[in-house]
């Protein structure tokens, strides 16, 4: 990293909804974007990169993978303190990939809303100059 912007890593996402995504950071925050298709790629480069945040679709959209697997491996491969967060619209998915160590996330439904926006923010905005 060459400069104080956070890095986001962004997982398993289509393109459409990696535009989505990409400009409501663009709109709101001034991050570097990374993006990856598979949990093993996204380990390879959470290998070598500092990333404010990871967020992981809650299905790989190239293989129909779970995306809670990156949320298991990264509580166990050394990277449990870099916060990752699950992208769906579902209760239900949301509540595992907490139990299984994520942080709270949300669903593509809601990008861009101010909920949203506020929740990235934890992450994502650096604190306040004392």
């Amino acid at each position: 990293m060459t400069d104080d912007k956070p890095c986001v890593l962004e997982v398993g996402n289509c393109t459409p909804d990696h535009g989505r995504i990409s400009d409501m950071l663009e709109e709101h925050f001034d991050v570097t974007l990374d993006r990856v298709m598979f949990v093993g790629e996204a380990l390879e480069k959470l290998a070598g990169q500092r990333y404010a945040l990871v967020m992981v679709n809650r299905l790989i959209f190239d293989d129909n993978s779970d995306g809670g697997e990156l949320i298991r491996r990264m509580q166990t491969d050394g990277h449990k303190d870099t916060p990752v967060m699950m992208l769906s619209n579902y209760d239900d998915a949301q509540a595992q990939a907490v139990s299984d160590g994520a942080v709270q996330g949300f669903g593509k439904a809601a990008v861009g809303t101010p909920a949203t926006v506020e929740l990235l923010a934890r992450y994502l905005r650096p604190p306040a100059a004392g």
